[in-house]
Parts: structure tokens; C-alpha cells; sequence
């Protein structure tokens, strides 16, 4: 999908890149298919702000997105729609089962209104079809991918990306993530075909600070900017460095490059290798 540039008639156009939104086919979502979800700007059940910079933003109604399928295991359904949706990055299409039942699925790069896909262990491999990695060919393009069988997909669900199905051997099929880190995945796990629609989402600037506060995004202020009540890194006259060994986070825990993860995850073992390129463990060693 390609973007649009503005010219600079207001300070806010200038540095404006939007997407034309060509592929999308309806503007208003399916009404059985939409809740409305309680915003809580960041706070927790005891109203105490948890997560800083969220609050405000346009009403927004939430899309019932099917990332399983497996409920409607080989019953064909057909493509009606392509839409947008404000909680992903990437489309969602409405797609119509043979037996009238009506879901949203992750569109992928490519689809038609009109494309007829299908679930099942074993398909034909095309575009938007689903099935299980054992029955995928070798180097096709993947996203939605379980990791834990019969959960549902769980990632490479955003806009633009894909992993790639390196190799079947024994239980588990080796596949390439996105951030290039290779880990092994249970055969009988399913994946759809294709990569996520939406590609140059990464091309997209708001252009100025009120189309973040659209979307609930609320502003961020440097740390050396605050006072020293409100930030270790506050105080000083003028623009000063934060005058720190290691730079740290607003309630004092070491920040930027140091290891927050307290322990190793049983989860490790099916890393091959990691995305920064170590290597972990060796494919014979499963």
C-alpha cells in the first residue's frame, strides 16, 4: 500500500506521512463482532498509574479477532471484507463460513475480497490458508504461529512481518522470527500462509504531537528535565548530563542495556539461536 505525503501549509502537515488505505473494502465493523472496552489510562485496580503516558484518546470499539480458527476446522469461508482496526497495526477481513457464520481474521498481505480460505491440517498452501507446520513447504512465509498447540496464534501478528519455516525434522520444525532469532516449534502447531498485511506501517509519521493524543498517547519529558523529586536524573542548572555512573529509571532500577530478566525461562530450550546471533543449543540436541 503506498503512503501520502502533504505539503507544508501548517506546521502540523509538514512532516505528516499517512497510508492511503486503498486496500480496505468497509468503513463501520461487524456489530455482532465489536465490544466496547474500558479504558483505564494506565491505572491499576487501585487507581495508582502503572503505566505512564496513556490516557485520553478517541472512543474506539474492539474487533472479536478468531486467532485459533480451529473451531471451524475445514469448513471453507470466503473473504467479504477488508477493514480497519484501531488495537493492531495490521487489517483485519471479515470472512463468512459456509455455514453463515461470520469471523474476523488478521488479513494478510495481498488478500481480495472474494478469496476463498480454509482451515485444516492439511491444505493447499496459498495465501491466507491455515494448517499445521508439518504440511507447510520449507522456506513459505508464515505469521499467526501458535506455540502452544490448540492456544491459538500468539505472534508475528503485526503489521508487515513474517517468519520463515526452516526445516522439518523430528517433532519440531525449525522457524526464523522476525528479529532473525531461530527457535524450534511443535510440528503439530498452526500457521497461516503469508505475510501480515499493512507493510509500510513503519512509514507512517503523525506529524504532530495532537494525532498522538488521538490515539491515547499522552507526552513523554526527559529525565535530566524533571526535578530530582521527581527523577534520578533531575536536577542541575541548565541542560546537564544526568551526572550518573549507569542512567537509571524513574524509581531508581539501572536503565538502558542492563538485564532485567531475573531468571531463565523453561521456554529457553527451544531457542537454536538467539536474536543477536548467539547460539544456544544444537538441533541434535532435541
Amino acid at each position: 500500500m503506498p503512503v501520502r505525503s502533504y505539503k507544508p501549509t501548517s506546521p502540523g502537515q509538514r512532516f505528516r506521512v499517512s497510508l492511503t488505505y486503498e486496500e480496505l473494502t468497509k468503513s463501520y465493523p461487524e456489530k455482532r463482532l465489536r465490544v466496547r472496552i474500558q479504558k483505564h489510562a494506565g491505572r491499576n485496580n487501585q487507581g495508582r498509574l502503572t503505566v505512564r503516558h496513556r490516557g485520553g484518546g478517541n472512543k474506539v470499539l474492539y474487533r472479536l479477532i478468531d486467532f485459533r480458527q480451529t473451531e471451524k476446522l475445514g469448513i471453507p469461508c470466503k473473504v467479504k471484507a477488508i477493514e480497519y482496526d484501531p488495537f493492531r497495526t495490521c487489517f483485519v477481513m471479515l470472512v463468512t463460513y459456509a455455514d453463515g457464520e461470520k469471523r474476523y481474521h488478521i488479513a494478510p498481505q495481498g488478500i481480495t475480497v472474494g478469496t476463498s480460505v480454509i482451515t485444516k491440517q492439511k491444505a493447499k498452501v496459498k495465501v491466507g490458508n491455515r494448517m499445521q507446520l508439518e504440511n507447510i513447504p520449507v522456506g513459505f512465509e508464515i505469521h499467526n504461529l501458535e506455540l502452544t498447540m490448540g492456544k491459538g496464534g500468539q505472534i508475528i501478528r503485526s503489521a508487515g512481518s513474517a517468519s520463515r519455516l526452516i526445516s522439518l525434522e523430528g517433532k519440531y520444525a525449525q522457524v526464523e522470527l522476525p528479529s532473525k532469532e531461530l527457535r524450534f516449534v511443535n510440528k503439530k502447531c498452526f500457521a497461516s500462509i503469508g505475510r501480515v498485511s499493512n507493510q509500510d506501517h513503519n512509514l507512517v509519521s503523525l506529524g504532530k504531537a495532537g494525532r498522538a493524543r488521538w490515539k491515547g498517547l499522552r507526552p513523554e519529558v526527559q529525565g535530566k528535565a524533571m526535578n530530582p523529586i521527581d527523577h534520578p536524573h533531575g536536577g542541575g542548572e541548565g541542560c546537564t548530563k544526568i551526572g550518573l555512573i549507569h542512567p537509571k529509571t524513574p524509581w531508581g532500577a539501572p536503565a538502558l542495556g542492563h538485564k532485567t530478566r531475573t531468571r531463565k525461562k523453561w521456554t529457553n530450550r527451544f531457542i537454536i539461536r538467539t536474536r543477536k546471533g548467539r547460539q544456544l543449543i544444537k538441533t541434535e540436541q532435541v
